[in-house]
Order: structure tokens, then sequence, then C-alpha cells
């Protein structure tokens, strides 16, 4: 291995080593040496890079909030972008077969400059939306991109946002501009962003999305409400914009964001006029900084905690760093896009309609330590099938295997046994019950196959899972042989 793709990976492991609750990074592309994945510096900022920054661009000095509610100025934007070469796919983990063109949506780039913090800059955003026009729903989620290169949101919810007609903005702020770039020097060579401007730039990017602009990507058509949502790294990203929500406005003295969704994240420091749902994940939940901030409908403090057994900080069953397996576990295949587009699904329902969703029992802890049912998968949270009619049992975290096996993917085969370390440490595992034990359970197969759809549309008719998603779950079942 080159000592550069040492370096490298090694730069990010030691950055995941420092948790403090939303600080694990995701997949996709391997940030540059000095690329943080933790929350951000004083004044609502990007920090720098190393153990808990949360760099990628360039220095500078924190990021100063106007004192007042202060209009944001909208972006200049250029696009469609063309060329020079390709734009850079930072949509890389898919279900197999469900990929934009099944559902006839399309991904265009533009490039958006400004000023910010007093600093020009120039950066893109990667809108995508159904191709015909009459087709779109009028809610968007809007995302920074991972550090690591991916547009994580998307991919946790593909599914539901493409069958929906929803849109998903992404948007490029400082951490991670290296990979962008470093894919397309040419394309790319006037982006210019530093970490003090990220706060500044997701407000002007929601007002534009938002706005009647004529340049805009949603121009002639109408968006009803955006919510801004971030997992893991960009958790953090979204929890040092909070602050800022609270002062930015739109141009006409209006608010920018409708809500806000976490996930992979274990807590929110502030607290906004506007819902947020929380999602942490078997990573997060048995930590000391898991938030004990309770559900709440008050204004101010619309708040819910969404915690599913079985979900991991990243997705194991479709991610493409973790094909094929390099980890000493059999990898988890628990569809995490199924339940975090549960949450998504409540979040907008709650901006849109004003429909509060419904509290949820949250994982039973002892201390930091999370007791087992009788068939090994934690006790409590929202419940799926999964762990009420288990054929498996959920745990975290994954390690590296040891040697590595003879073939990996790009992403480890580059960076070695620390890239396996960190991308194994990120994933949970499971452990399938054994014949003998399935039998002494359901009986046979058909038995099982019975029990589970009962539970799943069970909790279908409950809200608590998505009928869009009912055949990709009994997929599953037809996979176990008893």
């Amino acid at each position: 291995m080159r000592s550069g793709n040492r370096m490298l990976v090694g730069a990010v492991f030691i950055a995941l080593t420092v948790v403090l609750g939303i600080t694990m990074l995701g997949q996709g592309q391997a940030p540059a040496p000095g690329q943080g994945a933790g929350p951000g510096g004083p004044g609502g900022g990007q920090g720098r890079g190393g153990p808990g920054g949360g760099g990628g661009g360039r220095g500078g000095p924190a990021a100063v909030l106007p004192t007042t509610p202060t209009a944001v100025t909208l972006p200049t934007v250029t696009g469609p972008i063309t060329g020079p070469g390709e734009m850079y796919q930072s949509v890389q983990s898919l279900a197999p077969g469900q990929g934009l063109d099944k559902y006839k949506y399309e991904a265009k780039e533009y490039f958006i400059s400004g000023t910010a913090q007093g600093q020009p800059y120039k950066t893109r955003i990667v809108v995508r939306k159904p191709a015909n026009n009459s087709k779109f729903s009028g809610l968007v989620l809007i995302e920074p991109m991972h550090p690591s290169g991916s547009a994580h949101m998307f991919e946790m919810t593909s599914i539901y946002t493409m069958t929906s007609g929803h849109a998903a903005v992404e948007l490029q702020p400082a951490g991670g501009l290296n990979v962008v770039t470093g894919a397309n020097a040419e394309r790319y060579k006037d982006f210019a962003a530093a970490n003090n401007q990220t706060n500044e730039i997701i407000a002007q990017v929601g007002a534009l999305v938002k706005s009647k602009d004529k340049n805009s990507p949603f121009a002639g058509q109408t968006v009803r409400k955006i919510v801004l949502g971030g997992t893991s790294a960009t958790a953090a990203t979204l929890n040092a914009y909070l602050p800022a929500h609270l002062i930015y406005r739109t141009p006409d003295m209006q608010r920018i964001y409708d809500g806000f969704m976490p996930t992979s994240a274990a807590n929110v420091n502030t607290k906004v006029d506007v819902p947020t749902l929380l999602v942490p994940t078997m990573r997060e939940v048995p930590t000391a900084q898991l938030t004990t901030r309770a559900d709440s409908d008050a204004a101010g403090d619309q708040f819910r905690v969404y915690e599913f057994p079985g979900m991991g900080h990243v997705d194991s069953r479709d991610n493409v760093r973790l094909t094929p397996n390099p980890c000493t576990n059999a990898l988890s295949t628990f569809p995490m896009q199924a339940y975090m587009s549960v949450a998504l699904n409540y979040l907008y329902q709650w901006v849109d309609k004003g429909v509060a969703p419904p509290k949820a029992e949250r994982v039973v802890k002892e201390g930091n330590n999370i007791p087992l049912d009788e068939q090994g998968n934690w006790k409590g949270g929202i419940r799926s099938p999964y762990v009420d009619v288990p054929v498996t049992k959920y745990a975290v975290p994954n390690t590296g295997a040891k040697p590595l096996p003879a073939k990996t993917s790009d992403y480890v085969t580059r960076g070695g046994q620390q890239a396996a370390d960190q991308m194994c440490g990120l994933s949970s595992y499971q452990v399938d019950f054994p014949k003998d034990q399935l039998t002494k359970l359901y009986g046979d197969k058909k038995a099982y196959k019975s029990k589970f759809e009962k539970r799943l549309k069970e909790l279908e008719k409950s809200g608590w899972s998505l009928p869009i998603y009912h055949d990709m779950i009994m997929s599953d079942v037809a996979k176990v042989d008893f």
C-alpha cells in the first residue's frame, strides 16, 4: 500500500476514535488527511481537522452570527453543468435495481457562488427530483455532502423519496470539498469555501430553494417545505447550524428551514422553533452522550427521538465499501433505509400538515448497558419484525478481519487494514440462528413467514413500517432456509 493511502486512512481512523455523540464517519470515499468527522469550532462553524474536527476546507476565523434576525443574499446560480468531464457522483450505495432511472428521477449539478462571512465562495449543489415537474411533491430534503464524499441521507431514504415525488438537494460545504475537486480538477477548478462559511452557505441554499428566483433549480415549481438532514459527521454540521437557524432569514425575512433530522447522532444541542426528529443508532444509544431530552409538542421545543433496535451507524446492507465483506462477522442486512424513511415521512407530515408524529418507546437502558430479550436483541425502542420475529441477533461494533480476505472493495484495497477497521467499526453485524433454533421457535418456514408478515402488517397499520418497503422486507423472509 502506498504511504499516501496509509496516511489518508490513518487520519480518518484517528478522528473516528473520538466519539462525542455525533462524530463518527460514514461511507463513501475517504477524506484527505486533516479532515475530521466531528462538530465544529466556536460560533457554530466547522472546525479544523483532527479528532473531533469538522474540516476539509480552508481554515480561518470562527463564524460570526449577526445579533438580530438577518436576511441572507441568494447565491448566484450557474447550470445545469454539463462539463468538462463527468460530475462527481456522491450517490454510491443504493439498493440493487433501485436507481434514479427506475423512478424517472434526474440528478443535475449547479454551481453556486456568493459571499459568506464577508468572503467569496464557489461550490456546487446537486438536485435530485422527478424528471417530470408535475410529479414533484413540493417537499425537499437538503443535506450537506458528507466529508467522505457521499449523499448519505438521500441514499438512506431514496426509495421512499423517489416513490413519493420528493426532491433532495445536496450542497457542498467546505468539508469534503477536496474529495469533489480531486475527482475532476478541471471541472471544479474555481471551487473555494472555508469552514467558517458553512452555516451561511446552508442558509443561502435553503433560501434559494424556497425562492421564486428565475435561476433556481425549482423555478416555476412550488416548494412547500424544506428540511435539513444530516448523518454522523453531517449531523454534526446540522447541529452546528441550529443557532444560525434562529438568526438567518430569507430575503423577505421568513424562516428558512421548516424542520431538522439528525441521524446516527446522539443528541441535539439547540432548541429551535421548528420540529426536530433525532434518530440515534445502535452505535450511539449505549453512550453516555445519548440525549435524555423528552419528546415534546410545545412551541419552541417540538422534538422526537426514534430508536430502532437493529439499525447500525452506517448501512451495511448496500454499502459499496463493505462489499465484499472485510469484517470478522457477517454484515447486518437490517434494512436501514426502510426505517430511516419512517422517520423522514413523519417529519414531513409534521412540518407540512402540522400532524405531530407519535411518541415512541425508547430502547431500554441500564446505565450504558442495553438488556437483551430472550432471542438476544435489544429491548424496547421502535419495533420491527426483524427483532420481534427474529432469525438473527444484531450487535455492534463489527471488527476488521485479520488477515483481510484476498478480495475487498476498492476503498479497503486502497486503505488496507485501517480502512477495514474503520468501516467495520461503524457497521453492525448479525449472528444467524441455527436451524434447530428456528425450528424450535417457528416449527417450519411457512409458519415463520406467516408470523413475520402478520407482524409486518400490524406495524404498517400502526405507522411504523411503510407499505412501499413491504416487498423488499418480505424478500428477506424468502432467503431464510430451515
